[in-house]
């Protein structure tokens, strides 16, 4: 089973959705937590240096509503022109032998909204969200774990397609296949870690892989 990040992996979130979310969460802890733009800023890199996601911070330390955070900070109304999109990506998944699922640290009305837009959402046996792991996001094991109860799968049978380490590593340790997306990070294989098994620049890359899963 294929097991698909969202942002940055079936799609590239870096020039336009990252840089309004990360305006929406600073104005968010502005306004709830009294903070100037400064004090925001700097508690937003705290949480995420301490807990891995500024949400994590929020519920732990000042009770924060996770849907009432996650509904204000990812609101697009004008997502059809923000999302980049990568030609030929439903081919490429098409392609692909097996069930596909997404999984993915934003919330499941963000999600499902990008790949409407992608127009791959048929593509996909399941949509596995932040909600679906008890706002525990990822690298954290228990929502990979509650994936693969939900989805009646094994972690040896799955891969991992993404782009960030720390989500790959705990998906290896897991017993996963990990592939890692690496876009313009200029990563080269000789230079990824031991637990990224293959590393590709664009999901165009992915069916050649395939056969190494059978």
């Amino acid at each position: 089973m294929w097991v698909f990040d969202l942002d940055n992996t079936l799609h590239n979130a870096s020039p336009h959705i990252f840089p309004q979310i990360n305006r929406a969460m600073t104005t968010y802890m502005q306004t709830h937590l009294g903070l100037d733009e400064a004090g925001a800023g700097a508690l937003r890199q705290h949480y995420w240096q301490r807990y891995g996601a500024t949400l994590t911070g929020l519920i732990r330390n000042h009770a924060t509503d996770p849907r009432h955070f996650l509904k204000e900070t990812h609101d697009f109304p004008a997502l059809d022109r923000m999302v980049v999109r990568e030609p030929g990506l439903r081919a490429t998944l098409s392609r692909l032998p097996g069930r596909k699922i997404v999984f993915s640290n934003a919330p499941v009305h963000y999600a499902t909204q990008v790949l409407n837009v992608l127009g791959i959402a048929d593509l996909f046996d399941d949509l596995f969200s932040i909600e679906h792991t008890g706002f525990r996001p990822k690298p954290d094991s228990y929502g990979f774990l509650k994936l693969f109860r939900r989805n009646r799968v094994r972690a040896r049978a799955c891969i991992m397609v993404e782009d960030t380490l720390a989500n790959l590593k705990t998906a290896k340790k897991l017993g996963m296949s990990t592939v890692y997306v690496t876009r313009a990070r200029g990563a080269r294989p000789s230079c990824t870690p031991a637990y990224v098994d293959y590393s590709i620049k664009n999901l165009l890359q992915l069916p050649r892989l395939a056969w190494h899963f059978n």
